[in-house]
């Protein structure tokens, strides 16, 4: 059984594009790098450029995800998620505190409505897909 999800439901490329999804990335990993829960930070590569890196990956991901040009893989490849994440451990709490931070983003850029809805069912799965570890 396939998984429905909202954003599928909504252009949301166009009704966000470019400029709105890096500012969501670049706000949430502002937020996550400021995190200090030493256990949820381990998750992320440390320094400056890996942060980049980070912003880059997601804002890539997502523009292509939400329906705009494949910018994630003609860079990098297929996604695969689960692959691309499995060398960190995840747990529950690190996916609802990723959580935090991204529905904090959303709310930092403004995303409202029907578009906020969407945002949140589709990272509620992604985050809680992405576990890996027991808590």
């Amino acid at each position: 059984m396939s998984t429905q999800f909202l954003i599928d439901e909504i252009d949301l490329y166009a009704a966000l594009g470019n400029e709105t999804i890096i500012n969501l990335s670049t706000k949430f990993y502002d937020r996550v790098y400021s995190d200090t829960d030493n256990e949820f930070l381990s998750i992320f590569p440390p320094g400056e450029q890996s942060k980049k890196q980070a912003i880059q990956n997601q804002y890539e991901f997502l523009i292509q995800r939400f329906g705009g040009p494949p910018l994630y893989s003609d860079r990098k490849g297929h996604p695969a998620l689960k692959a691309r994440h499995h060398k960190f451990a995840i747990t529950t709490k690190a996916a609802d505190r990723w959580l935090m931070h991204m529905n904090a983003a959303i709310n930092d850029v403004g995303i409202k409505g029907q578009i906020q809805q969407a945002l949140i069912q589709f990272f509620s799965h992604v985050a809680y897909f992405l576990r890996n570890t027991d808590d």
